[in-house]
């Protein structure tokens, strides 16, 4: 089949039903009820505690993340309160939508039933996909802006109607304050209009308006950074360099494969970047993703940054395959299909047993906790959080007056702040993140609870110190917090004076 050809029949207009539509829902409907029916179990994730915290202290900007993902957690503590559940539906919500848009998005690049049920499917049954709906981290509204923009992309190149280039700025902007490497995705699409037949919409007055709704959009953000000397890129070059050093950079290019989609996938979405590249006028969302692959790869970037430009692939590639088999004797197409989406929902299953909490005991359980260590993270919070009310508990009641609880990281933080009202304690003091720019008590507490630091910089750093109890969990689950920070101290004062010590204290984590 020529290229001519192939532009051709993905342009022409899509015949549909409302049958596809309730198909596609159904899908997205379906991922989202397993996620409303498993994400009650074991705890929250110590990047949610942070996001929980900073969410009680609203901000225009915060040091690790733009303000979006605290907004929409303090309004899921406003209707939910502590609820695991709760919070994490917006997250599901998210996660389901950009599984609905995927078979929309097949729908228009001229994809019948088949097509967008396959992209779909292919979509919410890939790993990186999944973990967005199990908990409420910027990454999981960062995918679901990343495939928005695609479709709006892909209305714009088939209707050749420029005033979708403000629904591409809006969701640029609100991008832009979820997470800040959407900017890799607009450097692919400006590269993209140069480098294609687009560019015809660089002379267009929408394109620069859509420009200027993104820069409105983000310019709170933007003038909180100025305020704070850009303290968030300090904080990425940190970070960066943290992931390069410790190897989490390493396998991108394998990442690819085995977490950013369903590796049964892979001719899906291989076939759709193939698709894009022929397709004179959608030659545009190839370079989205081809030119943050290569920034990517290039400044040794973690193998999930690019998990959120898979989905137009997949779309584009259902659709063409879609194509290709219809030549075929239907009992033969018949066979591909249905053997091909069986493997695929099979592998997909798979994966739902590593990365979905599927069940609170038996295999399932332990099968999860050792294939995954973002759930290990989960576990030992709340253990956390009584074991320091009850070191507190057994303080002289004059010292449990004025008793401060000092912590190490931004787990333990939120941990403090969100599950310590339970049992009355005081407000963390943290210097990680956003919590240092927010400072120490007016009044310093004394004594201090102190935990996450080692033996040797805690009697180092402060007076009277001694051990007072271990941080760990009951179900011998191994994680940072039971491994790397096993014990709590009392301690006095620091010994240098609080601002000298706060100076010291602060940190990026």
């Amino acid at each position: 089949m020529s290229s001519a050809t192939t532009a051709g029949n993905l342009t022409r207009e899509p015949t549909h039903s409302s049958a596809d539509t309730m198909a596609l829902a159904g899908i997205a409907a379906t991922i989202a009820l397993v996620h409303l029916f498993t994400n009650g179990r074991y705890g929250f994730h110590r990047d949610e505690l942070q996001t929980l915290s900073d969410a009680l202290h609203l901000d225009s900007g915060f040091v690790a993340y733009p303000p979006l993902t605290p907004l929409v957690e303090r309004i899921g503590l406003e209707i939910f309160g502590v609820s695991l559940v709760g919070l994490r539906l917006f997250a599901v919500v998210a996660q389901a939508a950009a599984v609905f848009l995927s078979g929309l998005m097949a729908r228009e690049l001229g994809g019948g039933r088949l097509a967008q049920i396959a992209a779909a499917v292919a979509v919410a049954l890939s790993p990186l996909s999944l973990f967005e709906g199990t908990e409420f981290q910027y990454t999981t509204f960062d995918y679901l802006w990343w495939v928005l923009i695609a479709y709006f992309v892909i209305r714009l190149l088939k209707t050749e109607d420029p005033p979708w280039c403000l629904a591409i700025g809006a969701v640029v902007g609100v991008g832009l304050m979820t997470k800040y490497t959407i900017v890799f995705l607009v450097a692919g699409i400006l590269g993209g209009l140069l480098l294609t037949p687009a560019r015809r919409f660089l002379g267009s007055g929408w394109l620069w308006g859509g420009a200027v709704l993104a820069l409105l959009i983000c310019l709170p953000n933007l003038i909180w950074q100025l305020r704070h000397d850009f303290i968030s890129l300090h904080f990425l070059r940190h970070i960066h360099a943290r992931d390069v050093g410790e190897g989490r950079a390493n396998g991108f290019l394998r990442d690819q494969f085995v977490i950013c989609a369903n590796r049964l996938a892979a001719p899906l979405w291989i076939a759709g970047l193939v698709g894009f590249l022929r397709n004179r006028r959608y030659r545009l969302l190839a370079w989205m993703y081809l030119i943050p692959l290569a920034i990517f790869c290039f400044a040794k970037g973690r193998g999930y940054y690019l998990g959120p430009a898979y989905p137009m692939l997949m779309a584009m590639g259902a659709t063409a395959c879609e194509r290709w088999l219809k030549p075929l004797p239907r009992i033969w197409r018949w066979t591909v299909e249905t053997a091909y989406l069986t493997a695929l929902v099979a592998w997909g299953l798979y994966i739902c047993t590593a990365v979905l909490p599927l069940a609170s005991s038996g295999p399932l359980k332990d099968f999860a906790l050792n294939n995954n260590g973002d759930m290990r993270e989960e576990i030992g919070w709340n253990e956390l959080v009584k074991t320091v009310a009850g070191i507190r508990d057994s303080l002289p009641r004059e010292q449990q007056e004025t008793v401060g609880v000092l912590v190490g990281n931004y787990g333990e933080q939120g941990a403090i702040e969100i599950l310590g009202p339970a049992y009355h304690l005081p407000p963390p003091i943290s210097g990680t993140n956003s919590a240092g720019l927010r400072g120490y008590p007016a009044i310093p507490p004394s004594p201090l609870i102190v935990l996450g630091l080692s033996r040797e910089y805690v009697e180092k750093t402060f007076t009277s110190c001694r051990l007072a109890g271990h941080n760990g969990n009951p179900y011998g689950v191994h994680n940072e917090e039971s491994d790397d920070h096993p014990d709590i101290f009392v301690c006095g004062g620091p010994r240098l004076s609080w601002p000298e010590f706060w100076k010291k204290y602060q940190n990026f984590g």
